[in-house]
């Protein structure tokens, strides 16, 4: 029987994703945290520029484009101070062989990931 993913897992899961996409685009890491709730993830220069990349795994049905503003704005406040740019990058999650079924470890799933978003 399938286990499905824990929400630490899913985290990681969306990490790895992340990760990838920042690596193929040129970003040096300097920092990553894949702890759960401790943001931000990847702290990163690029062009001379640091970045603050906070990543969530968020899965169906929730929308991957919807997040919490009050929370992002403390991220942003906090990214000021190191004179850093923020960015949020959603990773969209779902069972693909049916969406109501959780992301478990030995099934495909399908990934809503569009891209870094600058907040």
């Amino acid at each position: 029987m399938d286990k499905a993913l824990t929400e630490q897992e899913l985290h990681n899961l969306a990490m790895n994703i992340v990760g990838k996409d920042l690596e193929s685009k040129g970003y040096e890491f300097l920092a990553v945290n894949s702890k759960l709730k401790k943001d931000p993830q990847f702290v990163a220069l690029k062009n001379k520029k640091l970045h603050f990349v906070l990543v969530q795994a968020i899965t169906y049905p929730d929308d991957p484009n919807e997040y919490d503003v009050v929370f992002f704005e403390t991220m942003k406040q906090h990214a000021l101070k190191f004179k850093a740019r923020t960015f949020y990058a959603p990773v969209g999650l779902a069972n693909a062989i049916d969406y109501s079924l959780p992301v478990t470890s030995n099934a495909d799933y399908v990934v809503n990931y569009p891209g870094i978003k600058e907040i």
